[in-house]
């Protein structure tokens, strides 16, 4: 007997001694088992939450399926003021779209269109495996070009609403409009709705756009192009990015070779057509004419922005948008800028960012990001820049705000109007007049804008608290700031209008928004508001009111010219010089910037003008052309205000009412300083509120409260005091940022400092090479 006989024998032997094959566990029979009922359960649990979702889901109506997907906006009356994207489409009836684009549209969006019922468990199956395997090369996803037409026409395509709700809604309403339309028509609904870039909806509308034909005399690489673009149309636009254009128009065309609907003949001859073969220049598609386009372009690029950050589409989601904007306000503004009948302006280059704000709540009323910008849509918005200095007004914000709110000071501080060098450095500050005036009072160096005891006081303060009472007001800087910056940082006019309205209102800082309501297309309304914080002490915003009234009114001011007899109101000016390495390129005395900020207890009104390229010939503001910000701001806090109420501020609780030299003064309750300190400094009043201005105080021990009649009399444009100058110190050497008063914008000796950083990224700027290194907050 072999050795192998024997092996066999002996594993015969052991089994029979072992009892024979073993029998099967009995737990995988029940594991199967219980696999099977927990799948089974799924399957159930799932059926009944599609089932609970789709009770809820929105109705679709034929009007939504044949719409555009454009964004309606409206003003704070709910007037339609512009609509994104709204064309004169063109829309095309089944009868007369192309069989060839027909197909390519199926062939690269939904190849199993005319075998499923709105929803394709096969396609799901298959995008799921596809997405595992990385197989599918991006053609195809889950959703059927049905689902698709659902999306785009009741629900946003934001990825907040990318849930499983809406996914179960988006199927059970695909269901429902296969019942109850064909085929064709469902195609004919998803060919005149999608967004095809360049404000285009629709494709017939985007084959005149871009070929200047109708579809029906479009070549087979032209259609397969428009076929593709749906799924990214800004990246497949053939007239900015051809590259990727030819990449899915031969996407397109391969899928449709895979789905019998062209030959690879065909497809070759399309490939090798140029992708920018027939394309136009000349686009006779354009938007509806909106009488409103160019006096709403910069607030409704706003809009906009506000609107991406919340994630919201505004070309596909087709969102009735309600905004703040006072169009009446808006047209006003525009006009202002824009004709001679207001404001002579020097140049048309000559430029204007304006924000008017609503203190109490927040709400941007009116913008304007330029003047004579011709037929450009959501160009530069120089009310939201932030390349360029505010000057003096940032000393309320900076300086003197701070100072009453950490350190007490009465309105009448001391404050010390003497030589000055910043520390460590040999830079000499020095004011506009290139004088001293010696010991004055806080009320008088603000009114008059004097620089050195602003920096002072700044000082005094210290820069971590001057920083945070700054945060409160919504401002945030990229790099530390320094002592120059309490005459002059990089904000914008938006973010001014904002911080000022905190004095307006009492202390409360509301982040300003443009956006008040958002309807999405399903129905779904979401509200937005500003939920106000506390931005300093009733006292601080009432004591610096109180003083900035002097701006305006006091004959020794530095906004005379935009005083509005009779009007309770309160502001700052604000200047900048050229760095002195520029100085001797332009006149004595011109400036780079003007600004002119102020408010009533309605309204917050912020306005910068100057040119784009100061650096460029012609591009310096003449010392009288920096009252042209005043100028507008007074005509349009002038519009603004003649229906709304005229009320004065009153002292709160706990701000005490002296007479000093004639002025009536104010300190917080139990700190009212030294009595003696600058009592005779300005006898002459020249900063009190009016010269005829007539008061009555009632002090009890704790508060004071004071009625004060505005000037009857407004000055006289020829009026020339030394600080109507305006010509701003910078708060360093070299970036023409500064305050009231300068002496060829460096430090007060003809050099620049070295600590320069940058307040925020300075989109849009249009400074010179030799502005690079001064780029300070």
């Amino acid at each position: 007997m072999s050795s192998n006989q024997s092996n066999r024998e002996s594993r015969t032997a052991r089994r029979a001694s072992q009892g024979g094959p073993k029998k099967r566990r009995p737990w995988i029979k029940k594991t199967l088992k219980w696999l099977l009922v927990a799948f089974l359960a799924a399957i159930i649990l799932g059926a009944g939450l599609f089932f609970y979702y789709a009770q809820s889901a929105p109705s679709i109506t034929r009007s939504a399926l044949e719409s555009d997907t454009s964004t309606k906006v409206y003003d704070a009356n709910n007037n339609v003021v512009s609509r994104l994207g709204a064309q004169n489409r063109d829309y095309v009836k089944s009868k007369n779209i192309p069989d060839t684009l027909k197909s390519a549209v199926v062939s690269i969006e939904d190849r199993r269109f005319y075998k499923h019922h709105g929803v394709d468990p096969v396609r799901i199956f298959g995008a799921a495996l596809s997405n595992v395997t990385g197989s599918s090369l991006g053609l195809q996803g889950g959703s059927t070009l049905t689902q698709q037409l659902v999306k785009l026409s009741v629900f946003s395509t934001s990825n907040a609403d990318r849930t499983l709700k809406r996914k179960a809604q988006e199927a059970w309403l695909a269901i429902k409009v296969e019942q109850k339309y064909s085929k064709q028509q469902i195609l004919e609904f998803y060919i005149n709705k999608v967004y095809m870039g360049n404000g285009v909806y629709g494709m017939q509308t985007a084959a005149k756009y871009y070929y200047g034909k109708s579809l029906s005399r479009l070549s087979l690489p032209q259609l397969a192009l428009l076929a593709g673009m749906p799924q990214s149309p800004n990246s497949y636009d053939p007239i900015h990015y051809p590259k990727y254009a030819k990449y899915r128009r031969d996407q397109v065309l391969n899928a449709m070779t895979e789905n019998k609907a062209i030959t690879s003949a065909q497809a070759s001859e399309a490939k090798a057509t140029s992708i920018k073969a027939g394309l136009v220049k000349n686009h006779s598609v354009t938007a509806v004419n909106e009488k409103n386009a160019k006096v709403i372009d910069s607030y409704l690029k706003e809009v906009y922005s506000e609107l991406k950050a919340e994630g919201y589409n505004t070309n596909t989601d087709g969102l009735r948008v309600y905004t703040n904007l006072d169009m009446s306000a808006q047209r006003h503004l525009y006009s202002i800028a824009n004709s001679n009948n207001y404001v002579n302006y020097p140049s048309k280059k000559f430029q204007v960012g304006a924000t008017l704000v609503n203190p109490n709540n927040g709400k941007v009323l009116a913008m304007l990001g330029g003047r004579k910008v011709g037929n450009v849509s959501f160009g530069l918005n120089r009310a939201v820049q932030t390349d360029r200095s505010s000057g003096s007004t940032m000393k309320p914000l900076m300086d003197y705000g701070p100072a009453i709110e950490y350190l007490k000071y009465p309105t009448y501080q001391a404050v010390q109007d003497t030589p000055y060098t910043y520390a460590g450095t040999n830079k000499q500050l020095q004011d506009f007049d290139n004088k001293y005036e010696g010991s004055i009072t806080m009320r008088k160096a603000l009114v008059e804008s004097r620089n050195i005891p602003a920096i002072r006081t700044l000082e005094a303060v210290g820069l971590t608290r001057a920083t945070r009472f700054l945060g409160k007001l919504g401002m945030t800087f990229k790099n530390p700031l320094g002592l120059q910056n309490g005459i002059g940082a990089y904000i914008s006019s938006e973010q001014e209008a904002a911080a000022y309205s905190a004095f307006a209102n009492g202390g409360t800082y509301y982040k300003p928004h443009l956006v008040n309501r958002v309807v999405t297309a399903d129905g779904q309304s979401h509200a937005y508001a500003s939920k106000g914080s506390t931005a300093m002490s009733p006292a601080t915003a009432f004591m610096i009111t109180d003083m900035l009234k002097g701006v305006m009114t006091s004959s020794n001011g530095s906004g005379t010219t935009a005083n509005i007899s009779g009007l309770y109101q309160a502001g700052k000016t604000g200047t900048t010089a050229y760095p002195s390495d520029f100085a001797n390129q332009v006149p004595a005395s011109s400036a780079m910037d003007s600004w002119m900020t102020g408010y009533t207890k309605n309204f917050s009104l912020s306005v910068w003008t100057g040119y784009d390229r100061q650096f460029s010939a012609g591009g310096y503001i003449t010392q009288d052309q920096t009252k042209i910000a005043q100028e507008i701001y007074r005509s349009e806090m002038s519009y603004v205000q003649q229906n709304a109420s005229n009320e004065n501020w009153t002292a709160p609780s706990g701000v005490v009412a002296t007479q000093r030299g004639g002025t009536t003064e104010y300190y917080i309750d139990g700190y009212p300083g030294d009595a003696s300190a600058a009592g005779s400094s300005d006898s002459s009043g020249a900063f009190s509120q009016s010269s005829s201005a007539a008061s009555s105080v009632i002090q009890s021990s704790s508060s004071s409260v004071v009625t004060t009649t505005p000037s009857t009399q407004s000055s006289s444009s020829s009026q020339r005091e030394s600080s109507d100058v305006d010509q701003e110190q910078q708060p360093s050497g070299g970036n023409g940022a500064g305050g009231d008063g300068g002496n060829g914008g460096d430090d007060g000796n003809g050099t620049t400092t070295d600590s320069s950083t940058s307040t925020q990224p300075t989109t849009g700027s249009n400074k010179s090479e030799s502005t690079k290194s001064v780029d300070n907050d």
